[in-house]
């Protein structure tokens, strides 16, 4: 390795500190999601997926997002989405999950200067967001092209997301959906990105695809979470083998317990 490329990787650790100072820290995991896990596998030193929590009142926020590109532009759009959804939850200027996106979106859509032009660079954030209120026991979904997967009792429930990123030309804008969703004690909650689902592998190459990561979720729902990350992790590395880890990698797991 050259001195040059030596300088660059240490430049691209050094990187990888301060985006993960960035993340949630995992005493603020714990304390807001006692029953949790978080696999998370970059595919460089960076990473273009980042996960979020926070608490406003009686209301748990959890996001995970998945930026446009990975590696070092990716990771530039993960700080943003971050800091973007610490302002919003932070000055309560949302009523839902639906208009905690849109108005981040418009918040993206300033910082990127993006008018709708055809000419002009489309990046964005796919994000799966939930609002969970624990005195109502209920979960509120909006997702940008992201689903969130519950588990109940070896039961797979999918909440879709809108077909459009957060962040995109003015002329394609029309508000987020909000879905609203019964929790009970029990209930297993997933957001991921597509890394996991697209990574190629197994006996012909191809790739893991989502009806086999939903049966993988349904199967380890039972196990306790260290369990259900262990299991998680020893598929992905059995399924890519020597295969070449093509995109970031985030899967973000909690169990829902009912504060009565």
């Amino acid at each position: 390795m050259s001195s040059h490329e030596h300088q660059i990787s240490e430049s691209l650790k050094y990187a990888s500190y301060i985006q993960r100072a960035i993340f949630p820290s995992d005493a603020l995991l714990d304390s807001l999601f006692p029953d949790h896990f978080v696999f998370h596998k970059p595919r460089d030193f960076v990473s273009g997926d980042f996960y979020f929590a926070a608490r406003k009142n009686n209301l748990f926020v959890v996001a995970v997002g998945d930026c446009t590109g990975h590696g070092v532009p990716g990771a530039l759009m993960s700080i943003l989405g971050i800091t973007l959804l610490k302002e919003i939850i932070a000055h309560g200027n949302f009523s839902t999950a639906g208009s905690v996106l849109n108005r981040m979106r418009e918040h993206i859509m300033a910082a990127l200067q993006q008018t709708g032009e055809e000419s002009e660079q489309k990046d964005g954030i796919d994000l799966a967001l939930c609002i969970i209120d624990t005195k109502q026991n209920t979960l509120n979904f909006a997702g940008a092209v992201n689903p969130v997967y519950i588990v109940r009792n070896k039961q797979l429930h999918e909440l879709r997301g809108d077909m459009m990123p957060v962040g995109i030309g003015a002329e394609e804008e029309v508000p987020f959906t909000s879905q609203q969703f019964e929790l009970t004690e029990g209930d297993c909650l997933y957001l991921f990105s597509d890394g996991f689902a697209d990574q190629f592998g197994g006996r012909d190459g191809r790739k893991f695809k989502y009806k086999p990561f939903r049966d993988l979720m349904v199967k380890l729902s039972a196990l306790p979470m260290p369990g259900q990350k262990m299991l998680i992790e020893q598929t992905f590395d059995a399924w890519k083998g020597n295969q070449q880890q093509l995109d970031d990698v985030l899967v973000f797991g909690l169990r829902y317990h009912t504060c009565s």
